[in-house]
């Protein structure tokens, strides 16, 4: 790897590309996180579903309802855990030596988020298929799965560049795995798995206008062919404000901290 990184032929791209694969092949050796990042969506939709799915009306079979929480649920757990891997190479040292190689801090961390997209995409998928094998029937057009799609992917790439800043603040990989349970919470205050009109009136306004919301409502009725409204253009709104400041914050977090 060092011949390659060290390569001008290679390029910021072919960096990119090297330090994607790095983190996937990294990834691949942690077979704990791996079935926790599958096991965790898995066991909350079947809890969800089976336990509590008889209690709650939604006008709809609740696993039609609640797929779509779950997918966003899964895509932001798999997204924060990016956090825990930057911390580890900022505290392991191996920054300085990728630097030494030419390797810039756009490459380094463009590669944590390459390779989260990836990871979690496969993820989100492998749960879909469990939600089609115990009743989720979608009726999406091949326009609204493309659309349900690119929704997901800006997402999850949203929060992986969100969860590289976090895992440049952080000192420790403990400290950095404190957001993945943040995102696993905030799900729970929106549409995910209930209808917002059933929780406290106090909690409506965070509920209606928090980012995980839109996104699930577009999913929700892209997947089932219903009408959408502005829902899509709010989630991809909320998408582009907290990517731009991501992206922005991570560059200046990483020229600090490798200083």
């Amino acid at each position: 790897m060092s011949d390659a990184l060290g390569s001008d032929a290679l390029g910021p791209i072919g960096r990119t590309v090297t330090m994607t694969g790095r983190r996937i092949r990294i990834s691949a050796r942690d077979i704990d996180a791996v079935i926790t990042s599958l096991l965790l969506p898995l066991m909350l939709m079947a809890v969800f579903i089976y336990l509590f799915g008889g209690a709650i009306d939604t006008g709809t079979a609740y696993v039609t309802y609640v797929v779509p929480g779950v997918l966003v649920l899964c895509a932001a757990f798999g997204g924060s855990t990016t956090a825990i891997g930057v911390t580890e190479d900022m505290k392991g040292g191996i920054i300085d030596r990728f630097r030494s190689l030419g390797v810039g801090g756009t490459s380094i961390l463009a590669g944590h988020v390459v390779a989260s997209t990836l990871r979690n995409l496969l993820s989100t998928a492998l749960v879909l298929g469990a939600a089609l094998l115990i009743g989720f029937r979608p009726d999406a057009s091949p326009a609204g799965w493309l659309a349900a799609a690119g929704l997901l992917t800006a997402f999850v790439v949203t929060i992986s560049w969100l969860s590289t800043a976090v895992g440049l603040l952080a000192r420790t990989p403990e400290a950095a795995s404190g957001f993945s349970f943040f995102m696993v919470f905030l799900p729970y205050p929106s549409s995910a798995f209930v209808p917002i009109d059933t929780m406290p009136g106090w909690l409506h306004g965070f509920a209606e206008h928090q980012p995980v919301t839109p996104m699930i409502e577009s999913l929700r009725g892209l997947l089932l062919a219903e009408p959408v409204g502005n829902e899509p253009w709010v989630a991809l709104a909320w998408c582009a404000g907290i990517l731009t400041v991501s992206v922005a914050a991570s560059a200046a977090l990483f020229r600090v901290r490798s200083r």
